[in-house]
């Protein structure tokens, strides 16, 4: 059942965004005590691609080696527009006829919308690229996320967002446990999921139109805990209470207080998700006089009570201790004009590590 992933490098691909999608392959690989996933880095022709921080890879592979893949991540950076080669979308389009699934890392989803093979899915991408992929592809549904997962398309907005994007197919393909056991090894918090979101500055929304705007809602931003009242925000800025209603209505499409209630509880979020604050501490926190009161805003906002929010992200299962050697059988599946992935290497070498074959699979 291993898989092979080819990763897709375009010129100026960020290096950041390449390692977090890799690097859990690899330690699925040492958890797991077998080869589960395999990878290779693919460039046109073979030759050195320069990541955007100026590091250096030598490929794998070029796009006319054969190789039996089951997905292909096209790994983007600085300037997708000026990368993406006709090359590039011929070979993308003859890997979806192929059937093999698809995904991009930070802005490599500009090759596969280019290449016409995200119409109609639902997309994530580099805050700093939607504009412009909302304006050149219409038909391709951009999301906020930090990642989406649609069907045979898998999407992550780049950073470090790759890695949640991964662990939870990880995850789908071999259980939870060895995707928390990997979260674990890399010392990551949480595993994100696809309900979480970018934070998009709103100076990117907006532009340097609307000073008065972005000033009200730094306000708001540094003023969560003891909120502060509509009339006061708008004597600060200088505007009246109609015209910041009027404000938030044209440009965020809502009321101010709508928009208040709405960091407060993102707040809220974010300390029940990663603090071990009681839910009254979080509460008091984030400007809510009460408990139920604010039990009562965050599931009308989220769907769902704080405390259920907390116990999914608690309630996953410690990855067990367990060692168990087994011999690799990589070498036996290889064909003989295939080029040798690292993955064999890595596991190799992982297995004087304490945690090889830590997590059982079935």
């Amino acid at each position: 059942m291993r898989q092979t992933i080819g990763f897709l490098l375009l010129d100026n691909f960020t290096l950041i965004s390449l390692a977090s999608a890799i690097e859990p392959l690899r330690m699925a690989n040492q958890l797991a005590g077998r080869e589960l996933y395999r990878w290779f880095t693919i460039s046109l022709d073979g030759t050195t691609v320069s990541a955007s921080d100026g590091l250096k890879t030598v490929p794998d592979a070029t796009t006319s080696t054969p190789l039996a893949l089951d997905m292909v991540i096209v790994c983007g950076g600085v300037g997708p527009s000026r990368s993406v080669q006709r090359e590039h979308l011929n070979w993308l389009q003859s890997q979806a006829r192929a059937s093999r699934r698809l995904g991009a890392v930070c802005t490599g989803s500009w090759a596969l919308a280019k290449a016409g093979l995200l119409d109609g899915y639902e997309t994530s991408v580099h805050w700093e690229c939607l504009a412009a992929m909302q304006e050149a592809f219409p038909r391709v549904a951009l999301s906020t996320r930090l990642f989406t997962i649609d069907r045979d398309r898998a999407t992550a907005s780049g950073g470090a967002a790759p890695l949640d994007m991964m662990l939870n197919l990880i995850g789908r393909d071999h259980g939870r446990e060895l995707s928390a056991g990997i979260s674990e090894m890399f010392i990551c918090e949480r595993v994100r999921g696809e309900q979480d979101l970018q934070r998009v500055p709103l100076k990117h929304v907006l532009g340097t139109t609307q000073p008065k705007l972005l000033e009200i809602v730094a306000l708001m931003e540094a003023n969560l805990e003891e909120p502060i009242g509509l009339d006061e925000l708008a004597h600060y800025v200088s505007v009246s209470r109609r015209q910041l209603e009027r404000l938030f209505q044209k440009y965020l499409h809502c009321s101010p207080s709508r928009y208040y209630l709405k960091l407060r509880l993102t707040r809220a979020r974010q300390l029940l998700k990663q603090t071990s604050m009681p839910i009254i501490e979080v509460a008091t926190a984030c400007g809510f006089v009460s408990t139920p009161h604010f039990s009562k805003c965050y599931r009308e906002f989220f769907g769902i009570p704080p405390r259920d929010e907390r116990l999914g992200i608690n309630g996953r299962a410690p990855a067990k201790s367990v060692m168990e050697m087994a011999a690799l059988d990589s070498a036996r599946h290889d064909e003989p004009t295939s080029p040798v992935s690292s993955a064999v290497l890595a596991l190799a070498q992982a297995q004087g590590e304490p945690t090889y074959a830590s997590v059982r699979l079935l």
